[in-house]
C-alpha cells in the first residue's frame, strides 16, 4: 500500500524551456551542440550538489563564451526558463491530506531559491530534499536513501514521479515504486493502478 508520494520538480512540477537559453549562448559563441558533453564540462552535477553555487557556475559560463556577456541578463537568463503545470502543482497539493508528499530534486541554489520565489515550491508537500542541500543527486541511491532517513520513508509504500528514466530506475534499484512522467494524464492513471486514491477534482480521467 502507497504511504508516501514523492515528486520531481523540473519536467514534473514546472515545464523546462532550457532552448531559448542554449540559443543565447550559442549566439554568444558557445559550441552547444553536445548539450551533455558541454553540460559536464561546466559540471552542472558539481553544482546541483552544491560544491559549485550558482554564481560560480554563471561565471564558468561567461568565461567560455567569444563575447562578453552582461552578468545579470546571463543570470535572468538562466533563471527563465520554467513554467509552473498547474495540473502537476494541484495533483500533489491535493494528495498531501491522505497521503505524505515530497519533493525530490537535482537543482542548485540559484534555480531553488528562484522556484520558491515565483511558485512556492519549498511549500508543496510535508517536505523537501533539494539536492544542492544534501551533496548527492539522482540517480545515485545517496539521494534516494537520504530521503527515507529525512523522512522516515518505507520503500516499498513509497512512490517516485521523475520525467527521466534514469531516475526512475535508480528510485527502483532502491526499492522504491517508480512512475516515468511523460504528461499529467499518464501519471494519474499510473497512480491509480497502484492504487493511490486521487483527490476528487481529477475525476476518473
Amino acid at each position: 500500500m502507497i504511504r508516501n508520494v514523492v515528486f520531481d520538480v523540473g519536467g514534473v512540477l514546472v515545464r523546462l524551456r532550457y532552448q531559448p537559453f542554449v540559443q543565447y549562448l550559442t549566439e554568444a559563441g558557445i559550441d552547444m551542440a553536445d548539450l551533455p558533453a558541454w553540460l559536464a564540462t561546466i559540471d552542472l552535477d558539481a553544482h546541483e550538489r552544491g560544491e559549485i553555487t550558482g554564481r560560480d557556475l554563471l561565471d564558468r559560463i561567461a568565461a567560455s563564451a567569444l563575447r562578453p556577456l552582461d552578468p545579470r541578463d546571463l543570470e535572468r537568463r538562466w533563471l527563465d526558463m520554467f513554467d509552473r503545470s498547474a495540473e502537476m502543482f494541484e495533483l500533489a497539493q491535493g494528495l498531501m491530506g491522505e497521503y505524505r508528499v515530497y519533493l525530490l530534486s537535482n537543482v542548485g541554489d540559484l534555480h531553488w531559491s528562484h522556484l520558491d520565489a515565483e511558485y512556492g515550491i519549498a511549500s508543496v508537500g510535508h517536505g523537501a530534499i533539494a539536492s544542492f542541500r544534501v551533496g548527492a543527486v539522482k540517480p545515485s541511491a545517496a539521494i534516494y536513501r537520504e530521503a527515507e532517513r529525512r523522512f522516515d520513508l518505507d520503500p516499498a509504500a513509497t512512490v517516485f514521479v521523475d520525467d527521466l528514466a534514469r531516475n526512475v530506475a535508480g528510485a527502483r534499484a532502491c526499492g522504491w515504486q517508480a512512475i516515468h512522467h511523460q504528461s499529467p494524464l499518464d501519471t494519474r492513471r499510473s497512480l491509480r493502478e497502484l492504487g493511490v486514491r486521487l483527490p476528487g477534482t481529477f475525476g476518473e480521467d
